[in-house]
């Protein structure tokens, strides 16, 4: 301690923390989240990662295995989920400055999932038993790896699942290019976890192979791994030579109105709403055939018949649905047809008893074509859990309104004739890996409407990047229309092919970007990411086994 004192206040800051497993592996964890859009700073990530794995080496216990791993995920949600916390600027019913307990409380859940696979990781190795220490590292990294893939398989569907940013989606490059991501086709995204986890490895077993010997040639050890991170960062940093640019044949105008959450439920602003988007879906010339896209929550007015009223009259402006299908209708053009996120009721006796996040297909004559209901709906945003518990101690959704959502069936394809086959997955469904598309009726393009206005600067370039993701899986383009950006429309490979910023308001024209043939991931989806754990989990006991042989 008394030579602690002679240090400069950041060295014993920083020898504190290395002394502290906990709070490095917290420290670890904030470190790892940057890797993520909007930062974007990969190779902080596999720091992190690498420094996690050497604090559950020096453990003695899976116990202290476990907590290492828990607080690694508490820093890693908590910087990671911060825009979760801007929701409640949104809403009155509780306060704002609940937003941050409510990330904490949220990563304290999420952080079970890390823990569990420090834990298995380390039960597998169990390094004190090991014969030499370079043994026991190499088989932490696989068994590492493979617990990671498992663990983000299980966080994606556990208690209806939280998928937000799989580590994997820190080695997805800039819009112009794929980074290692270019490997989801055939391991999918929670596999190129555990690639990150394997990279992030390597620095230790060079360091122990270089250490652990004595020879002039110990050095040679370091050559591959330069070499490795030079390619890596050429990678992520390089536009993609084989990515090709073909163009579709089916004319899309894609919108994005910028319309501020503040008045998006604000029924004295539906009608200026109307007119935003209205404004911006105008066909360029007589008679054009096109797709028009519109956003998750941009319209005011009940579409469909049937309804109540008095319900018609207190939540849109138009108390006629075919008024409001007429002129929508009239707006995208006799030719045109256009996919709108929209609001449906579920009415008993003749009062609404609940809602449905919904998107709607109108063609020029103001027809309804097609519907779907979203499947995979935000826990306290669209529907209150438990809600006879919680709502008597003044829980709310972040979501205006007292009905819950009602969830839909899950992934669906639509055939619009010469306008394509299109599957539908509204806002948050897209972060869902292997959830997106109908096997047995596969689109030509996804369709993906949002509403990222609650999400602050982080949430909409995280989303935009998983669902990037997806198309890169599934070898599908997916048009992305937002209310506040971020718009963009991806091609089958992942790369943007064009965008709107956040806050701004436009609208992209062009041809929907061709899909590719189905990929191995579209066919056997995240069996290929358990797979991948499965023959590193073999990799990791083989070397175990080489490791006591000698005891």
């Amino acid at each position: 301690m008394q030579s602690d004192r002679r240090l400069p206040v950041f060295a014993q800051t920083l020898n504190r923390i290395w002394r502290s497993p906990r709070i490095a592996a917290i420290v670890a964890g904030a470190l790892a989240a940057c890797g993520f859009q909007p930062l974007s700073l990969w190779p902080l990530t596999l720091f992190a990662v690498a420094w996690l794995i050497e604090l559950v080496m020096r453990t003695g216990r899976g116990r202290d295995a476990f907590l290492i791993g828990w607080f690694f995920g508490l820093g890693h949600f908590t910087l990671g989920n911060n825009w979760i916390a801007t929701a409640f600027t949104y809403q009155a019913n509780l306060p704002a400055w609940l937003g941050g307990i409510a990330v904490v409380l949220l990563s304290l859940y999420l952080a079970l999932f890390p823990a569990l696979a420090a834990l298995a990781a380390w039960s597998i190795v169990r390094p004190d038993r090991m014969t030499t220490r370079r043994t026991a590292f190499v088989a932490l990294v696989f068994a590492f790896a493979s617990a990671w893939i498992v663990t983000e398989w299980l966080r994606a569907w556990v208690f209806s699942g939280f998928a937000w940013n799989p580590l994997g989606v820190a080695l997805l490059g800039q819009f112009e290019t794929r980074g290692l991501a270019l490997l989801t086709p055939w391991i999918g995204t929670y596999g190129l976890s555990g690639v990150l986890v394997l990279l992030a490895g390597v620095p230790g077993v060079v360091a122990r192979l270089i250490g652990g010997s004595r020879s002039p040639a110990r050095w040679l050890w370091a050559a591959p791994a330069l070499a490795l991170a030079a390619g890596l960062t050429a990678l992520m940093a390089l536009p993609d030579p084989w990515v090709k640019r073909d163009e579709g044949a089916t004319r899309f105008t894609l919108v994005q109105p910028d319309l501020p959450q503040e008045i998006i439920d604000d029924p004295r602003y539906f009608e200026e709403n109307f007119i935003k988007l209205a404004k911006l879906s105008l066909p360029r010339s007589r008679g054009e055939k096109r797709v028009v896209f519109w956003p998750e929550s941009g319209l005011g007015d009940y579409l469909r018949d049937g309804y109540p009223r008095y319900l018609y009259r207190l939540y849109t402006y138009g108390a006629d649905p075919v008024i409001a299908r007429g002129r929508i209708g009239s707006v995208i053009g006799p030719y045109g047809l256009l996919l709108t996120g929209a609001v449906d009721l579920v009415v008993e006796n003749g009062d609404g008893v609940a809602a449905r996040n919904s998107v709607t297909a109108i063609n020029g004559k103001g027809d309804i074509l097609a519907g779907y209901s979203k499947a995979h709906l935000v826990p306290f945003g669209e529907y209150l859990p438990l809600r006879w518990l919680l709502e008597p101690l003044g829980a709310s959704r972040f979501v205006a309104g007292s009905l819950d959502f009602w969830p839909g069936p899950g992934p669906r394809t639509f055939d619009f004739g010469t306008l394509g086959e299109v599957g539908v997955q509204i806002c948050y469904e897209i972060v869902f890996s292997g959830e997106v598309v109908d096997p047995l009726n596969r689109p030509d393009y996804i369709y993906n409407p949002s509403n990222d206005g609650w999400f602050g600067a982080w949430g909409p370039p995280q989303h935009l990047a998983q669902a990037r993701m997806r198309a890169m899986e599934e070898g599908l383009p997916v048009m992305r229309s937002t209310t506040t950006g971020i718009s963009a429309v991806i091609d089958a490979d992942g790369i943007v092919r064009s965008s709107l910023a956040r806050r701004t308001a436009g609208r992209i024209d062009g041809r929907i970007p061709p899909p590719h043939e189905p990929t191995l991931f579209a066919r056997y989806g995240n069996a290929l990411s358990l797979a991948l754990a499965a023959l590193i989990a073999l990799m990791a006991i083989s070397m175990v086994a080489l490791g006591r042989r000698g005891r």
